[in-house]
């Protein structure tokens, strides 16, 4: 059986989650220049005109995308890539606090 350390990705949904990433990989994305964003437990509606790429140092979310009882679940130490286009619900049980980079292209 194959095990794989890289980026989880869920197919479905579009968003990938990358566990744990190493701390040279952290430092090459320049995450610590990066903005940082945060919010309390609770439910919020999301439309993402850009892809965001986000890492988050506190936390735990499932992703709901609009329509779907699908979900993909991040937390703390997660590095995460969410595709442009998603309209989806962050259910957040733990406070919440990224850095967060949106894709200008």
């Amino acid at each position: 059986m194959e095990t794989s350390s890289g980026p989880q990705s869920s197919s479905n949904i579009g968003i990938i989650v990358e566990n744990k990433p190493s701390d040279s990989k952290l430092s090459e994305l320049g995450i610590k220049s990066w903005p940082k964003w945060g919010c309390p437990p609770g439910k919020y509606t999301f439309k993402y005109d850009s892809e965001e790429t986000c890492y988050l140092l506190k936390g735990k979310v499932k992703v709901f995308p609009k329509g779907s009882s699908d979900f993909v679940e991040f937390g703390a130490g997660d590095l995460v890539i969410i595709p442009k286009g998603l309209t989806c619900t962050w259910d957040v049980s733990v406070a919440i606090d990224k850095y967060y980079k949106f894709d200008c292209s």
